[in-house]
């Protein structure tokens, strides 16, 4: 969440040229497992109904794009390695960028990079 106004402003730069969704995965911090101190009160999800809640709480932050929620089995953050975050670019069918893995490689100015570059 600390990168989350950077991202939101990426969003709502490029929305003219890309779509934009965020799929909510499994809580890399929660108040029950290893929270941080200022986090959300966000418990680790024992069922879809607590990560659509958890999902529902990131959308709630004026994000500028559909907020989905991975399924429990975590397919979506093992297929594209996203867990805690990361940034994913796919283009047609095919992943096209794939950013660093959070907290220390997520950096989203690489997709901002990536947009300008598709843009020029």
């Amino acid at each position: 969440m600390k990168k989350l106004d950077m991202v939101k402003k990426i969003m709502s730069d490029f929305s003219y040229i890309a779509d934009f969704v965020v799929v909510y995965v499994e809580e890399a911090h929660p108040t029950d497992g290893w929270s941080l101190p200022g986090n959300y009160n966000i418990s680790q999800h024992g069922n879809i109904q607590d990560r659509l809640a958890a999902a529902e709480t990131l959308a709630d932050h004026d994000v500028p794009c559909p907020v989905v929620a991975d399924a429990m089995d975590n397919r979506a953050a093992t297929f594209y390695g996203a867990f805690p975050e990361r940034c994913c670019v796919i283009q047609d069918g095919v992943v096209v960028l794939l950013g660093g893995i959070g907290p220390d490689g997520y950096h989203p100015e690489e997709l901002r990079d990536w947009l300008q570059k598709m843009t020029a």
